[in-house]
């Protein structure tokens, strides 16, 4: 079966009934996205930022598409504009089938409650929740996504961050779907005159799981911090790509990313920082470690770094391993017995992450998970 036969089959129907035929704006919009999907299909392991993360089986299901509610976002096309559509054929769907949100924190206030969006699809369902976030100049604030399907359904989401001038937003971004649950997620941010944006991903669940990142300065003195965890069993698959681009002088990005695979899971990690020529100034730091836990996990991980100006701090690195011998080795000798042992050194190496956490309840209940994956209390 063709891309275009898959798009036939499970699409064309909905986008038909909902959007074919609209005329605004927004809706051309859709449109010409649904076009592109219908000319370019799924993305296959034969693109080589998909060779290691095979999405079949989200294609060859007959999904039902969900019927959300969406903002009105006649005043923030333009930002609706911005998203970059063609990225892939789930990040064409999202803009096709998008169920808008439209979050503005307004210039030179302090959010006390996190903003908190939650997102779950039904056994067959596909969902396309698409959320923009404004911090005008000055804010602060602190937003939160959960995605949480209890059944075998795909969420396909797209999430745009602008962070204006001396904003400072905190991006937390949780993925607890059931097992059997699919989940693309893209998100893009951009970082004005020193704005802060801290970024910290957790990936639990899903079947088949992705995340991709990109972060763009926009003008000097910006900072980022894009962290995450991605904890696997059984056969799970996630894969994290991301993007960090220094456009513009006198920025910094530190990003940390780990892994914990168990059984016969598998992990993917494709980071890529890019220094501009003209950058100068530039402290960009990038990090994946991964913790495998058993014979038959495996993680494909690949840092880079491309480096267009000589006035810069940078470095990468990647590790991947098992639990050191020495560290097991103290604990044994202090009598603990060796599972548990092995447990507090696996859940210590992902707490670093979690920390990172600053929503007591959230953490409370991630801090559970990983303990209920390790089948262990502390």
């Amino acid at each position: 079966m063709t891309s275009v036969a898959i798009k036939d089959t499970y699409f064309s129907n909905a986008f038909r009934d909902r959007f074919a035929t609209a005329n605004d704006a927004l809706g051309k919009l859709r449109q010409e996205a649904f076009e592109w999907f219908t000319q370019t299909g799924f993305p296959t392991v034969t693109l080589e930022d998909w060779k290691y993360t095979n999405v079949m089986p989200i294609a060859n299901v007959d999904w039902r598409v969900a019927d959300h509610p969406s903002d009105d976002v006649s005043e923030a096309l333009g930002q609706v504009r911005e998203f970059n559509f063609t990225r892939n054929g789930f990040t064409a769907l999202n803009q096709a089938f998008a169920a808008y949100r439209v979050i503005r924190i307004p210039k030179e206030t302090a959010g006390d409650e996190p903003i908190v969006l939650e997102f779950a699809a039904a056994a067959g369902e596909a969902i396309f929740p698409h959320t923009i976030v404004v911090a005008e100049a000055g804010s602060r604030a602190t937003f939160v996504e959960i995605f949480a399907s209890e059944e075998a359904g795909l969420t396909n989401s797209a999430t745009q961050i602008f962070v204006e001038d001396n904003a400072n937003l905190t991006h937390f971004r949780v993925q607890k779907d059931a097992d059997d649950a699919f989940n693309y997620g893209v998100t893009e941010a951009s970082v004005g005159r020193a704005a802060c944006y801290d970024a910290t991903s957790i990936n639990l669940g899903g079947t088949i799981s992705r995340h991709d990142i990109e972060v763009d300065f926009t003008a000097e003195g910006g900072e980022a911090s894009v962290d995450g965890l991605y904890m696997l069993n059984a056969s799970q698959h996630h894969d994290t790509h991301s993007i960090i681009d220094h456009r513009v002088p006198n920025c910094t990005s530190h990003q940390s990313y780990k892994g914990v695979l168990n059984d016969t899971s598998r992990g993917v990690f494709n980071g890529k920082v890019f220094v501009r020529e003209g950058a100068h100034g530039t402290d960009a730091i990038q990090s994946n470690k991964n913790l495998l836990l058993s014979n038959e996990a495996r993680v494909d991980t690949k840092p880079q770094l491309e480096i267009f100006n000589e006035d810069v701090k940078c470095a990468h690195g990647a590790t991947v391993g098992q639990l050191e011998e020495e560290e097991l080795f103290y604990l044994l000798t202090r009598g603990l017995p060796d599972a548990l042992a092995r447990n507090l050194l696996t859940y210590g190496f992902a707490e670093e992450i979690i920390n990172k956490i600053t929503i007591g309840s959230i953490k409370t209940e991630l801090d559970a998970a990983v303990l209920n994956r390790l089948n262990a209390e502390i």
